[in-house]
């Protein structure tokens, strides 16, 4: 795998993670979301094993989304600008789930079988991003520090599950994986 494709999987994330932030703090949750499904699209398109990346976006988005639907049933977080109905986690979240699964298989690769730096990512990274989503206007964290403690043990459990699952649906695999589909 490319460096160059590690680097446009790793801009892109961070695109579509500020487009879902700032679009729901905007009133504007679709904005991010469909933005996420272009990227998505390309992410697929792209893959060598399109039906196993596709299966792993799913996964993840059922996962990623029922943990959020438990931040929010739970009264830990409030998110802006859902989309739909406010007893439903945001379609914005489930865009951000969307696009954080497509970095799996590629620029967060390396971390595959390092689990207790996977455990620490979650850890601290997860937390992190909410709370950049506070400061930016879309999330409200409640019943502090319960919900930090939640985001923390959320996250250090997710990430490296998911990448462990990653392994098993794996549309970028190095053996399978065509360089020349990245040539000018």
């Amino acid at each position: 795998m490319t460096t160059k494709l590690k680097v446009i999987n790793f801009v892109l994330f961070q695109i579509t993670w500020f487009a879902c932030v700032i679009g729901a703090a905007k009133g504007l949750p679709w904005l991010g979301a469909a933005l996420v499904l272009a990227a998505a699209t390309w992410h697929i398109s792209i893959a060598q094993n399109k039906s196993a990346e596709i299966r792993l976006l799913l996964i993840a988005i059922v996962i990623g989304g029922l943990f959020d639907q438990l931040m929010l049933s739970t009264g830990l977080i409030t998110y802006q600008s859902h989309g739909w109905s406010n007893a439903l986690v945001p379609a914005w979240i489930l865009g951000l789930w969307l696009g954080f699964t497509t970095t799996l298989n590629v620029c967060l690769r390396w971390m595959r079988g390092k689990w207790l730096v996977a455990i620490l990512f979650g850890l601290i990274g997860g937390p992190l991003a909410y709370i950049g989503a506070v400061k930016l206007g879309a999330v409200s964290l409640n019943q502090m520090p319960q919900t930090y403690v939640a985001l923390a043990i959320g996250w250090a459990v997710l990430t490296p599950l998911l990448l462990k699952i990653s392994e098993y649906f794996d549309g970028f695999k190095p053996d399978e994986f065509q360089l020349d589909k990245f040539a000018p």
